[in-house]
């Protein structure tokens, strides 16, 4: 926990108050007047909403803690050279560079907001019960979500639920176990849920509604039952150095299961009852509604979002260098082998000793050389295409570009070295694995990108929920009917075939975790779920793979689709299962501020 108080600049804050300022527009607003006047205290209360991370930046850090996670695991290769995700990948992160992304600092800051507000709220005059209440919801949920968001990344922290004063006792302050920060997190969902409306008119949308407390209980309480945190005796020495405490479960729970499954069928039906499901278009194409799920703000699945204004900087990374832009969020070759075909079978079954051929699941149909001379009757891909990106399950052609796809204004795509999207036109930034992201991307907005409309990030949507559902009643009971049913949910809009039945609990948790990585892509889930799975030590070392950017004249060119190591990458286990604390933070507590192991 900092030592200092982060001051907020009241004047920027609430520059749109200056009508009920009777003070010089230089002077200062001290707390006690903010409390004392209804539209001073909105104000403040908006100024929380400020603090939320804009999770649409994988490629940048700083302030405002952007999101390092997904190009800093196996979906994506950031071919910006100064993104965090490079140390990340590297194993070059550390103590002092990780205030780069200082997710610490800031969501502490803003629970101090957060916090003085509880505090504070009973005193303001002329509120009516109805919008007290509403707003002491939003609160109670914030303070849970900017909670969850330092749990996410460091693991056990210290839960601050007061206003933590310069005159305080410092080294009281100290990491709660697992089970302390989960419950705290969870106290804070269900007190917010009994205030949120069910849900809000247009002119309320960013704020979060009942079903947003669920879905966050969903999701905390889903982590907490997963192997990282249940039983992980690969963290024993993660202890309070002066109680001796373990900071992390050392006995397996399976009960915590049961919880995150009835976490998650809450969820739903708090979803449910706002009117929330998941999301088709009119005709219900499957490719066109899992993408206009992302394209088009608050839709009928969408639970909680960022507001993200006219912000344009996250299309502009993904389109192509002839339009301009920088052409930087590459989805790897591994990512790209796992879409299944259209007709829901695995295309690639592994691969050979030298790690890059691919073993072929011919029963699939999937081919992988060789060009279509016919173009998709959906208009899913163009004729001549490279064979491998023919009949791919609907999502893939919502999510990855590829050579030769149309995109933006009838635009064919040229990623092979000599074509207009290709590296010989690149500078410092060029599409670096022969696919640039397609997903989030709106293809009716213009490809100038300053002209962009307005957007969002979504936090928390109905698809989620399902997968939350799936995977705790399986870890809880086995593949029973509704496990099936809730994985359903997700491949019917998918276009996709019913899991084959009889799937025992094993077979079924790999179909899971395969469901959450193709449905939640891009979504920064696979960082932390193949962390909370401990399964991040045998998937994210190693070698990333990509296409040959350096070769091709042409669309046909066999030169340009040969797979080749786009980078080698570093995992140590159990060091980088979790951030490591700023050590700046550590040296303001070194009697009870304990370290990540390993760092």
């Amino acid at each position: 926990m900092k030592k200092y108080i982060c001051l907020l600049l009241l004047l920027n804050v609430f520059a749109s108050c200056q009508d009920y300022l009777n003070k010089a527009p230089d002077d200062d607003m001290t707390k006690d007047e903010v409390f004392t006047n209804p539209e001073w205290t909105r104000a403040w209360m908006a100024n929380v909403y400020s603090w939320l991370p804009n999770e649409a930046n994988f490629a940048d850090d700083g302030g405002s803690f952007r999101s390092p996670f997904t190009g800093g695991c196996d979906e994506m290769e950031i071919a910006f050279g100064g993104s965090y995700a490079h140390l990340i990948n590297s194993g070059a992160w550390n103590g002092t560079n990780i205030t780069r992304v200082p997710i610490w600092a800031e969501t502490y800051c803003a629970l101090r907001t957060v916090n003085v507000f509880l505090e504070n709220i009973d005193r303001v005059p002329n509120l009516s019960a109805e919008e007290k209440n509403s707003m002491i919801g939003e609160a109670y949920f914030l303070r849970a979500f900017f909670h969850f968001l330092s749990f996410r990344v460091y693991g056990p922290i210290p839960i601050v639920k007061y206003v933590v004063g310069t005159g305080d006792d410092w080294n009281a302050i100290v990491r709660q176990n697992v089970d302390a920060c989960v419950d705290a997190i969870v106290t804070d969902c269900e007190s917010a849920a009994e205030l949120l409306p069910v849900t809000r008119p247009e002119t309320e949308y960013g704020k979060p509604i009942k079903a947003a407390a669920y879905a966050l209980r969903s999701r905390i309480l889903l982590y907490a039952a997963s192997p990282l945190y249940n039983g992980n005796t690969e963290q024993e020495r993660l202890k309070d150095p002066i109680s001796g405490e373990n900071l992390i479960p050392q006995t397996y729970d399976a009960e915590k299961w049961k919880k995150a499954a009835d976490a998650a069928q809450d969820a739903i039906n708090a979803a449910t009852e706002a009117g929330l499901k998941i999301h088709y278009t009119s005709d219900k194409d499957p490719k066109s509604s899992y993408e206009e799920t992302f394209t088009k703000n608050w839709n009928d699945e969408i639970i909680w979002a960022k507001n993200l204004g006219d912000y344009w900087h996250h299309m502009w990374c993904a389109d192509p260098i002839s339009y301009g832009c920088p052409s930087i969020f590459n989805p790897t070759q591994e990512l790209v082998d796992a879409y299944e075909m259209a007709n829901g079978m695995a295309p690639i079954l592994g691969y050979k000793d030298d790690g890059i051929t691919p073993i072929i699941n011919t029963a699939s149909g999937y081919v992988e050389e060789g060009y279509t001379s016919s173009a998709s009757s959906k208009g899913y891909w163009p004729a001549g295409v490279r064979m491998m990106y023919v009949n791919r399950e609907p999502r893939f052609y919502a999510s990855i570009n590829f050579a030769g796809q149309i995109w933006k204004h009838g635009h064919t795509l040229e990623l092979w070295y000599n074509g207009i999207d290709g590296k010989k036109y690149g500078s410092s930034d060029y599409c670096k694995t022969g696919y640039i992201l397609r997903k989030h991307n709106n293809i009716e907005i213009t490809s100038n990108p300053f002209k962009a409309t307005r957007t969002t990030w979504n936090y928390f949507r109905v698809g989620e929920l399902y997968l939350n559902l799936a995977e705790a009643l399986n870890e809880y009971e086995g593949p029973v009917q509704d496990v099936y049913d809730a994985i359903e949910e997700i491949r019917e809009r998918a276009g996709l075939e019913g899991l084959e039945s009889g799937l025992d609990k094993d077979a079924m948790r790999d179909r899971i975790k395969h469901e959450r990585r193709i449905e939640l892509a891009f979504e920064n889930h696979r960082f932390f779920d193949v962390r909370r799975w401990k399964d991040a030590a045998a998937t994210q070392g190693g070698a990333v793979h990509c296409l040959n950017i350096y070769a091709g004249n042409k669309l046909n060119d066999d030169e340009f689709y040969e797979r080749v190591v786009c980078e080698e990458r570093a995992f140590e286990s159990p060091k980088h299962y979790f951030f490591p604390i700023a050590q700046g933070e550590i040296d303001k507590n070194k009697k009870r501020l304990i370290q990540n192991l390993g760092w």
